[in-house]
């Protein structure tokens, strides 16, 4: 029985063996980049449709697309991460979260942004002092309610 892990290992193999990059993975699918790796490294699910088209565009068996449907569990390690880029994200929470959950509450009332209906963009915008890694996110704000 194939797994999610199995699916990924088979993916990041075929991008190694036959330069692939994520933004031609999302072309394939008719979905946005964030959103198709996630659902290729598992974190998300992709509709049967969808992921037969990635499927096919890559060459995997017909069983990765069932894969990619299933409903994934959302897990992650709940230590501090040690990559670098994603301990700057963890930095960046840990520094600007307060000042954004106050921004937020601030503009919208008491609440949150949702990671359901949620979108991500990153860029790549030169810059005289270096590259900037731009991100753009868009979550729907959902109010705490009383009952």
């Amino acid at each position: 029985m194939m797994t999610k892990a199995d699916v990924t290992t088979m993916i990041r193999t075929k991008m190694r063996e036959d330069g692939v990059k994520w933004a031609d993975i999302a072309a394939a699918a008719g979905l946005s980049e964030v959103f198709v790796t996630s659902a290729c490294l598992g974190m998300n699910s992709l509709l049967p449709e969808t992921a037969g088209k990635v499927v096919d565009f890559l060459g995997l068996p017909a069983e990765a697309a069932v894969v990619l449907a299933e409903y994934p569990t959302k897990t992650f390690p709940q230590t501090i991460p040690t990559d670098p880029c994603i301990y700057r994200w963890y930095e960046i929470t840990g520094v600007f979260g307060e000042a954004f959950k106050e921004l937020v509450q601030e503009k919208f009332g008491d609440g949150i942004m949702s990671a359901i209906d949620f979108d991500m963009e990153i860029e790549r915008v030169p810059h005289e002092k270096g590259d900037r890694v731009q991100v753009v996110m868009s979550g729907k704000f959902l109010p705490y309610k009383s009952w």
